[in-house]
C-alpha cells in the first residue's frame, strides 16, 4: 500500500500556512515567498503520535506521577537560573534566541561547562561552528573543558541515536535552524524542517527526561525565525538582547511553563565572556552629576524583583503642522492616553507641543506603574523644573485622574531606599503602615495632588 504524501504551502519568511500557492503572503506582505513543502508521511505521523521510536505511552493517575523528575539543575549562573525560574527542569525544552553576536552560544557554553564540572553528563551539538572554533572559545573563556562532550551533526535522527548511547542529562542544539529530519523533504531552515525537528527533539526530551537547549535565529524585525508553532512546542522561550550600551546584555523570558514570564537577567560582556550584573538598578542609574529637567526615576517590577530606571521626557515647540508623540521603551498609545488625562484632569494642555519620552538603557516597560513618572517627566520638561536626584515616583493613572496602587509596592520602596533615595511620591494605597528608615513617603490619590506636590518641590 502506497504511503500518502502530505504537502503544504508555507511562507519562508513568516511561516504562514495557505491551502494553495499565492504570489504574495498576506501575513507579512512579502512576494514570491510561498513554497510547497513536503511533510512527513501519514504512517510517520501516526508513529510519532504514539511516542518516540514507536513505543506506546502509558496512562497514569496524576497522583502516581513521580515528582522527583521536576527537580532543577543549577547552571551555576544565578541570573540565568533566575530567568529559567530557579534552574533547569529535567525534561524541559528551552529555546534561546537573539541577534547575531548577542552571546547565545557563549552563555550556553559557560552554563554547560559549569554543569559538566559537577559531574552532570552534557552534550553540545553544533551544526554551525566547527569543534575547533568552540574549543578555541572555551580556551579563551578559560572554561573547564575536560568533561564536556561535543558533537558536530545536523541530522535529528542521528543525534537521538547518539543520545541513546551516552544518555546525557543536558543537550544543547546550536542551532535548531540548521537541523533536519529524514522524514521531511525540504531544505534545513525551512518552516517545515524547523517545526518537525523541534517536535522530534521535544518528544525525545519528554520521553527520556533530557533537558534540551535550542538556539534560535531571529529575523530582521528581531522575532524568532521559523513557524509560530516553534514557540508553542517548547516549554520556555528566552531572548538575549543588548542595551543601548553594547557592553550589557539582557536575558528576558517571553514564555516559561516553570517560572515567571517577563523575568530579566542582566549580564556584562567582556573578553572573558558574560559576567552577571548583581545590581542591575545601578546599571540604569548612571546619571550626570548635574540634574536636568524631564528626568524622573521610577521603580518597575520585572519578574520577581524591583528595578530602578530613569525615564526622560522632552517637550518642545512644534516645528511643523502636526506635533509628534514619540515613545521609546513603552507603548506609544499609552503616552497619548496619559497626555489626554493630563489635559483633562491636570489642566496642562500639550496639544501644540512635540513630546518625546524614552526609557534609559533600552528597557521595555510592560507594566503601568510608570504612568506617574512619565507624566511628571512631561510636566518637568514643560515647566523646566528639575526633579531632585533622590526622589522617585511610581503609580498607575486612571482615565478619571486617580492614582491607582501597584503590586509589590513595599518591595519597591525598600529597594529604592537601599539605593540611597530619600523621597517617594506613590499612590496613597501603597503607603506602608510602618515608616521606612531614611525614606520620606508622600501618598497621592489624584493626579492634581501629584502636580501640586511637584509645584512645591
Amino acid at each position: 500500500m502506497s504511503k500518502k504524501i502530505k504537502t503544504a504551502f508555507v511562507c519562508d519568511q513568516c511561516g504562514a500556512d495557505y491551502p494553495r500557492w499565492g504570489g504574495q503572503c498576506t501575513s507579512c506582505g512579502e512576494w514570491n515567498t510561498i513554497k510547497e513543502v513536503r511533510l512527513g508521511s501519514a504512517s510517520t505521523e501516526r508513529s510519532s503520535r504514539s511516542g518516540y521510536a514507536g513505543s506506546r505511552s502509558e496512562v497514569k493517575l496524576l497522583s502516581d506521577v513521580n515528582l522527583s523528575q521536576a527537580e532543577r539543575i543549577s547552571t551555576g549562573i544565578s541570573e540565568f537560573d533566575r530567568v529559567l525560574g530557579g534552574g533547569i527542569v529535567r525534561g524541559s525544552v528551552v529555546l534561546i534566541g537573539g541577534a547575531p553576536g548577542a552571546g547565545k552560544s557563549t552563555l550556553l557554553l559557560q552554563a554547560i561547562a559549569n554543569i559538566a564540572d559537577r559531574n552532570v553528563t552534557v552534550l553540545y551539538v553544533s551544526g554551525e561552528e566547527s569543534l575547533q572554533q568552540i574549543a578555541e572559545r572555551a580556551h579563551r573563556l578559560k572554561l573547564p573543558a575536560a568533561k564536556m562532550m561535543m558533537l558536530m551533526e545536523t541530522s535529528v535522527q542521528r543525534i537521538c541515536d547518539v543520545l541513546d548511547e551516552i544518555k546525557p542529562q543536558i543537550l544543547v542544539i546550536d542551532s535548531i535552524q540548521v537541523m533536519h529530519t529524514q522524514d521531511t523533504d525540504s531544505a534545513p531552515g525551512s518552516v517545515s524542517q524547523v517545526r518537525e525537528s523541534a517536535s522530534y527533539l521535544t518528544q525525545y526530551a519528554k520521553k527520556h527526561h533530557v533537558s534540551i537547549f535550542m538556539v534560535g535565529h531571529v529575523t530582521k524585525d528581531q522575532s524568532l525565525a521559523g513557524p509560530m508553532t516553534l514557540s508553542h512546542i517548547v516549554d520556555t522561550q528566552v531572548m538575549l538582547g543588548s542595551t543601548d550600551d553594547a557592553r550589557f546584555r539582557v536575558l528576558r523570558a517571553d514564555k516559561n511553563r516553570f517560572g515567571s514570564v517577563g523575568e530579566l537577567g542582566f549580564f556584562a560582556m567582556d573578553s572573558s565572556g558574560l559576567k552577571e550584573v548583581k545590581n542591575p538598578s545601578a546599571m540604569f542609574l548612571n546619571r550626570p552629576d548635574k540634574p536636568s529637567s524631564g528626568s524622573v526615576i521610577t521603580v518597575l517590577w520585572e519578574g520577581t524583583r524591583p528595578l530602578l530606571v530613569e525615564i526622560q521626557a522632552l517637550v518642545t515647540d512644534c516645528q511643523y503642522g502636526n506635533p509628534r508623540r514619540l515613545a521609546v521603551g513603552f507603548d506609544q498609545n499609552r503616552l497619548a492616553m496619559l497626555l489626554a488625562v493630563l489635559s483633562r484632569h491636570g489642566g496642562i494642555v500639550t496639544a501644540t507641543d512635540e513630546i518625546y519620552a524614552n526609557v534609559v538603557g533600552g528597557i521595555k516597560v510592560t507594566e503601568t506603574s510608570s504612568d506617574l513618572a512619565i507624566v511628571v517627566g512631561v510636566v518637568s520638561s514643560l515647566r523646566d523644573k528639575v526633579i531632585a536626584h533622590d526622589t522617585f515616583f511610581f503609580g498607575e493613572i486612571g482615565l478619571s485622574g486617580e492614582i491607582r496602587p501597584v503590586a509589590n509596592g513595599h518591595a519597591r520602596l525598600n529597594d529604592a531606599a537601599k539605593h540611597g533615595f530619600k523621597k517617594a511620591v506613590i499612590p496613597k494605597a501603597n503607603v506602608p503602615k510602618k515608616p521606612i528608615e531614611g525614606l520620606e513617603i508622600h501618598g497621592v490619590s489624584t493626579l492634581s495632588e501629584a502636580l501640586d506636590f511637584l509645584a512645591e518641590m
